[in-house]
């Protein structure tokens, strides 16, 4: 059994993170660290689906 998986891009650059997520993985209000950007954003992850958190980050 092959699962589906894609490595999660920083929303602000597009660049790759180091967080690689599954058809099954369920992020909520995750805080993703871009190493460019060298910004920090609040995202949520279902279905290989990413979109920003609607609170701000810490």
């Amino acid at each position: 059994m092959r699962h589906e998986s894609k490595w999660i891009g920083c929303p602000q650059c597009g660049s790759k993170t180091k967080v690689k997520v599954y058809e099954e993985t369920v992020l909520v209000k995750f805080p993703l660290y871009c190493q460019k950007c060298k910004k920090e954003y609040l995202v949520n992850v279902v279905k290989l689906k990413m979109v920003l958190s609607d609170e701000p980050d810490a």
